[in-house]
């Protein structure tokens, strides 16, 4: 097992990863990993929509995140009000993942949780038995603590930047790269 890789720390794509569409400059908050699969969510893709979109009959406008390339049609949430949300399971302290639906969406139509509380997402990031060690080891990515007091308050727009300073070194030139490297 690759050291440093476990639930609840966040993989932060390479500057190498420039070239790949759905990875590129992407913060994933793992929320599972086994010796068989590792499962996260990718915190700084929002989409276009908003949950209502989604299922009209909840009175929610929280945005929906792209979760990563698998099962883009199913919605998966991350959260802190396990109090509020039967099953929840949690991936690290103060961060929980799924729970009861039907309790969620009386909240949410009593309006009754925060978006600083949750965030949603279409699909989710995967892989399987030792894939995730091999792209770590080819320098795919590179693991982080998750060091923030509210994941959910984060501004997804520097958050990448933010984690390639924090690194150091050769990152520091990388974090201030245009998104789209052919514009330099």
């Amino acid at each position: 097992m690759y050291l440093g890789l476990q639930k609840g720390k966040l993989l932060i794509s390479e500057p190498s990863a420039l070239n790949d569409v759905f990875f590129n400059r992407s913060v994933i908050l793992l929320t599972e990993h086994s010796k068989s699969s590792t499962v996260g969510f990718i915190l700084n893709r929002p989409s276009k929509y908003v949950f209502k979109d989604l299922i009209p009959e909840i009175n929610c406008d929280f945005t929906l995140y792209e979760g990563g390339p698998v099962e883009l049609d199913n919605l998966y949430f991350i959260h802190r009000i396990p109090n509020l949300l039967e099953g929840s399971i949690e991936v690290t302290k103060g961060i929980y993942w799924g729970g009861n639906f039907n309790q969620l969406k009386s909240l949410l139509n009593k309006q009754l949780i925060k978006n600083t509380d949750i965030r949603f997402f279409l699909g989710y990031s995967g892989w399987n038995e030792n894939q995730l060690e091999r792209e770590l080891k080819t320098k795919s990515w590179f693991i982080s603590e998750n060091d923030y007091d509210n994941i959910f308050e984060v501004d997804e727009e520097t958050i990448w930047k933010n984690k390639l300073l924090q690194k150091g070194g050769k990152y520091k030139i990388w974090a201030n790269a245009p998104r789209d490297i052919q514009m330099n």
